[in-house]
């Protein structure tokens, strides 16, 4: 157990409401809240704060009700019309937590963990919402946060030590503290192919699903990319469509995810025992209770290897990841796994010809996101559900009438991207931030994200990352790591009111220091070689390279807190009275 200094211990009492479980409001997409900020702007007034968040995920949340209880002047803002980051705009057919539900969900308040029950081992999207707005409502939230508001840009006015943070809107907000909680997956993206403009059937998009349901009856629909979402949306429209067409141009490996509901006992049980799984989650290097072996893969027998696997499998979730402990670093392993699985895929779909389209090559397993599925490869068993492979058959084109590969035009009626996201940046280079000196972050990221403890970056004071690209981000389970960046960053904020310090940023060798290591652990790893979001190898142009920090959770936060302890090393203050003066 981590014995270091650590901020997560000094989070306020939470307050206490009824019991009652709330879905909230129904989400709304062109609300303009009633906030004290909204009829500030209105006057074309500038609002003073103490702190502005930019997100209204799990980190978003977690950190407006933290700051706010420290006694902070704070106003979250979310271009979204409510609460859930990306589970607001995921509302395609088949959306779902790939996490168990009891580790995707806040840990801060045992109050919140006794009130509310998960249905289903796996949530679904209309369910996770609704635990946004419980939690949204049981904390008071929703006064302190201004919806539908996209963030133009964010200045660091070097004079007055505070960032100047403009909005779509036309509104000024002045805070001494920006925290971007933006999210890994915020900004997504399009396929690259010609044409998409003249496609005149429905086009629909993953990441930005719309809020009425949708038909696929007797309708030919086509869906290029075949991730986590796609995985999700063709089980679901392959149920529904009159024939449904999967342009699948780099297949993935996905386990049966054997989703089940969760029987009251079995509630009863967790609510008993929460304290101690948060506990062995927060030191896992995972962020969560998914089974972890200390089990290298060649140190049991071939039988025994085999068994294992077939229970794994059985299992269902990310068991099989966590069965042996070398499957990330030892590549002769890792093609023996991925060979099992291969052969599962083999054992479902009855055409031997697609069987082997759909079977993933030429990378190894886990180095792109694992997938959950139930029932993605009976899919395609289905008479009505065919199987474009991209890979012998590339697609050309996007037609006024549908999609036109090498071999010839497929006529649609509507026409569905699961084409993935600008991972990682894409959020926090999406508007002008400026830091010291006019300089940009784009500038600062020109060759590739680079921070220091994934928190801050040299020559942008008092400006805090959740999740961030330096950080364990999207290897982690999201809301371990998002309270554990809020935590962090509630402390060195403690510190610098305490102290009477103005501003605070790390220094360009904490910096260096930092990249290196992260670019050591990377070297450890297999996730590199695999053309994924990890590496940025999904959008043209962007530096190749895997800048996510893969020692483990565990290991992330044992350095954050070593800083602190070392008397925050690596960073530096501007006391308050300089800032003043100036």
């Amino acid at each position: 157990m981590n014995t270091g200094p650590s901020y997560a211990n000094s989070s306020p009492s939470n307050p206490t409401l009824g019991e009652q479980r709330v879905t909230g409001d129904s989400p709304r997409t062109d609300a303009r809240p009633d906030t004290a900020a909204a009829r500030d702007a209105g006057r074309g007034a500038i609002r003073r704060l103490d702190v502005v968040v930019v997100g209204a995920g799990f980190g978003g949340l977690y950190a407006v009700y933290k700051y706010r209880e420290m006694g902070l002047r704070v106003l979250g803002l979310e271009m979204g019309g409510d609460f859930g980051g990306v589970w607001y705009w995921n509302r395609y057919p088949g959306a779902r937590v790939d996490l168990p539900s009891l580790d995707y969900s806040y840990a801060f308040s045992p109050e919140i963990e006794q009130e509310w029950t998960w249905s289903e081992q796996f949530a679904a999207q209309p369910e996770l919402l609704e635990y946004f707005a419980f939690v949204a409502k049981r904390l008071d939230l929703r006064k302190d946060f201004q919806f539908n508001t996209r963030v133009n840009g964010a200045t660091w006015d070097e004079q007055r030590a505070l960032w100047v943070v403009t909005t779509d809107r036309g509104e000024v907000f002045e805070a001494t503290y920006c925290v971007m909680a933006t999210g890994p997956l915020s900004v997504p993206k399009d396929p690259e192919i010609p044409g998409i403009e003249r496609f005149k059937g429905q086009l629909l998009r993953a990441a930005r699903w719309p809020h009425e349901p949708v038909s696929f009856e007797n309708r030919r629909v086509g869906v290029i990319g075949t991730g986590s979402s796609g995985i999700q949306i063709v089980q679901e429209v392959g149920k529904q469509a009159g024939e449904l067409f999967v342009y699948q141009r780099t297949p993935s490996f996905t386990m049966p995810m054997r989703n089940e509901p969760l029987e009251p006992d079995y509630v009863e049980e967790i609510k008993r025992h929460y304290a101690g799984m948060r506990e062995i989650a927060r030191n896992s290097p995972i962020g969560g209770m998914r089974p972890q072996s200390s089990r290298a893969f060649f140190s049991v027998t071939p039988s025994q290897r085999r068994q294992l696997m077939e229970d794994a499998w059985n299992a269902g979730g990310l068991v099989l990841l966590g069965t042996f402990a070398d499957l990330l670093v030892n590549e002769e392993a890792n093609a023996q796994v991925a060979d099992f699985v291969r052969g599962k895929i083999s054992e479902v779909v009855k055409d031997p010809e697609t069987a082997e389209k759909l079977k993933p090559r030429g990378y190894p397993i886990f180095a792109r996101r694992p997938c959950l599925d139930t029932g993605y490869y009976e899919t395609f068993n289905k008479p009505n559900v065919h199987l474009m492979d991209c890979l012998t058959d590339p697609i050309v084109e996007i037609t006024e009438t549908g999609v036109r590969t090498q071999a010839g035009e497929t006529a649609l009626d509507a026409l569905i991207f699961a084409a993935g996201y600008d991972a990682l940046t894409g959020a926090m280079l999406a508007f002008d931030v400026v830091g010291r000196n006019g300089r940009t972050l784009k500038e600062h990221w020109k060759r590739g994200a680079r921070s220091y403890l994934g928190h801050m970056m040299e020559g942008f004071p008092n400006l805090f990352l959740t999740t961030g690209p330096n950080g364990p981000a999207a290897l982690a389970n999201i809301p371990r790591l998002s309270e554990h960046d809020v935590d962090w960053i509630a402390g060195l904020i403690t510190h610098m009111r305490d102290n009477g310090l103005a501003a605070v940023e790390p220094t360009r060798q904490a910096e260096d220091e930092w990249m290196e290591l992260v670019h050591m652990y990377s070297q450890r790893t297999l996730l590199s070689k695999a053309n994924t979001w990890y590496v940025n190898a999904n959008i043209e142009g962007k530096p190749r390279g895997l800048t996510l920090f893969t020692g483990g959770f565990q290991k992330y936060r044992e350095l954050c807190e070593s800083a602190v302890r070392d008397g925050h090393r690596g960073f530096v203050f501007e006391p308050l009275q300089r800032a003043l003066a100036a």
